[in-house]
């Protein structure tokens, strides 16, 4: 770096200082999966310097910032106010369960999220994305065992399938009803796939490292349960979760189209017929089986058993199917560029780095020219 660098890089410095929002510090940090202490650690200062920083009590000085921003991989301009509120928090979010995470991979993950909706906001500014269309359904967060999530996913379904049957597409589904989809950056692997009802948009995120078509989309139908009934129910609890479930089974798998097909035995044969027409797994089939007593609790807890001897819960036998795929995002970002915004400028528009953009909206390999 030449002295004219330096000195430019010193002006954006101060520039950002003036102008500097403690939450974006915040921000940057959980997005890196970085505690306090590791972040002073790497700029040569003390946690508790941090902790004025990220509380509005400090202002770091241009240089502590140049620090900062290098040490969290972003630019100085990500610590610039005006962004609305930095942080999302796990007040805001329905993951499946607060104990199999530490707060740090949950804060990652919402980290993740919040640039995702910076990035959305940026990208609105230049293409007319679907609108949020979801239909709302309320579900008491305390109804255990009751009708609710099996009426508001039939409700559901009367809203956004076309036609009776398996649902084609889940992820196609969300995005056409406005909900922004992503698959989280490796880094994230262990958070399961979580949802947040309005950020302005819903979202969903999906775990990168679970790679089962099947199941993925459960996860999604199960999210989507929540952004229909739990605007304003307190996320985590295992009743919560429990109904988001069951409207995941209605939804995918509506009584009145499955249960006379639902095999009363574990005829594996029958549940692998069944998982290819229905786009759901021998687990959930299984489970479905049971919710509606076709299938004794007894023949459901062997046949789990079976899958569990056979290690089929992490991969069931058979066929196997490429991942469902946002694309929406995708297809905005390529026509915000054929409009004359590309990539970098849009990371800039939205105080992202490139390599974030890329993360959370992976590029589709584009053929070379013969």
């Amino acid at each position: 770096m030449n002295d004219h660098d330096h000195e430019r890089a010193a002006r954006r410095a101060e520039e950002a200082g003036l102008r500097f929002d403690s939450e974006r510090l915040t921000l940057a940090r959980r997005l890196r999966g970085l505690r306090k202490n590791q972040l002073a650690e790497a700029i040569g200062t003390t946690p508790a310097a941090i902790g004025r920083y990220e509380a509005g009590v400090h202002r770091p000085s241009p240089v502590t910032l140049s620090r900062l921003a290098m040490a969290l991989g972003v630019p100085v301009e990500f610590f610039h106010a005006g962004h609305g509120t930095g942080v999302l928090d796990s007040a805001h979010a329905h993951f499946r369960s607060l104990r199999s995470t530490t707060q740090i991979e949950r804060d990652q993950a919402l980290a993740y999220g919040r640039i995702a909706a910076d990035i959305v906001a940026a990208l609105e500014a230049l293409v007319e994305l679907p609108a949020v269309d979801i239909p709302e359904h309320p579900v008491h967060p305390d109804e255990i065992g009751g009708p609710g999530p099996v009426l508001a996913a039939r409700a559901a379904r009367a809203a956004m399938a076309a036609s009776p049957g398996p649902v084609p597409h889940v992820v196609r589904l969300l995005e056409s009803r406005g909900v922004i989809v992503i698959v989280l950056p490796p880094s994230t692997e262990r958070v399961d796939a979580f949802s947040v009802g309005a950020h302005p948009r819903p979202m969903v995120m999906f775990n990168p490292a679970k790679g089962d078509y099947w199941r993925n989309r459960f996860d999604g139908a199960h999210e989507l349960g929540h952004l229909v009934m739990h605007a304003d129910a307190e996320p985590g609890s295992k009743v919560v979760e429990d109904q988001a479930n069951r409207f995941a089974a209605e939804f995918l798998m509506p009584e009145e189209d499955i249960a006379d097909a639902l095999p009363r035995t574990a005829d594996w044969s029958q549940l692998a017929a069944l998982k290819a027409e229905w786009g759901v797994s021998m687990a959930a089939l299984l489970y479905r089986a049971r919710t509606l007593r076709v299938m004794t609790e007894s023949v459901y807890r062997n046949a789990m058993s079976t899958l569990s001897a056979n290690g089929w819960r992490r991969q069931e036998p058979g066929l196997t199917r490429p991942l469902e795929s946002p694309t929406m995002l995708v297809k905005a970002v390529e026509l915000a560029a054929a409009a004359g915004t590309d990539r970098d400028r849009l990371a800039t528009d939205a105080r992202v780095t490139r390599a974030d953009l890329d993360l959370l909206i992976p590029p589709r390999p584009h053929p070379v020219p013969a």
